[in-house]
């Protein structure tokens, strides 16, 4: 288990309407000095809420790229919580093409238009597969209240690393998205290259 003591400094809070519903976005400041904010509806301390963790995708999220399924994953989670009752979406800063930062994942796109897949693109920028880690992730939800989790994601190793870190995982709620002709590669190779549980792809 990491030792978590010093990873984030909660600095503030406030109401957040939104399109989903009324949230409590709560932000903090990580030791990496990425800001993070938690998106909180209802009561979730004490809980076993449904919880999104949820890597920042510029392309996707904002400009509604259809290349990848996180725009569309981050809109299921919102309205999967509201339909909850109570639950957590954290928006995870720093995660950005898997970590590897978004002027890289451009770069890594142009590769993948010669014929490359996501980590052979990666890879031939000489950068990692996958740089993202879970542990900030774990302390916000420490932070506020939750011990355990009903985790919306396809993503393994979201699961192994909030165990990791002493947060239970009562269960694996999985988020599949239909997909289209533009992010179908994509989302074979992080299920055949990633072990993401994709069993919906054709």
């Amino acid at each position: 288990m990491t030792n978590l003591a010093s990873m984030v400094e909660r600095v503030t809070e406030t109401r957040l309407p939104t399109a989903y519903g009324p949230f409590r976005a709560v932000g903090y400041l990580d030791a990496h000095g990425h800001e993070q904010v938690a998106l909180v509806y209802g009561e979730v301390a004490g809980t076993t809420a449904l919880t999104r963790l949820h890597s920042e995708c510029l392309t996707g999220d904002v400009f509604a790229s259809t290349r990848c399924d996180c725009g569309d994953q981050f809109a299921a989670a919102m309205r999967a919580v509201v339909a909850e009752g109570a639950g957590v979406v954290l928006y995870l800063r720093g995660h950005e093409g898997r970590g590897i930062g978004l002027l890289a994942k451009l770069e890594a796109m142009r590769l993948q238009e010669g014929g490359l897949d996501t980590v052979e693109a990666n890879l031939a920028l000489g950068l990692p597969v996958d740089a993202r880690d879970y542990d900030v992730a774990a302390e916000i939800l420490r932070d506020l209240g939750v011990a355990e989790v009903r985790l919306l994601s396809n993503n393994p190793e979201k699961l192994d690393s909030l165990r990791r870190n002493g947060i239970v995982v009562k269960e694996r709620v999985p988020i599949l998205i239909a997909p289209n002709d533009d992010n179908l590669p994509y989302l074979r190779t992080k299920r055949e290259r990633l072990d993401h549980l994709l069993p919906h792809l054709a």
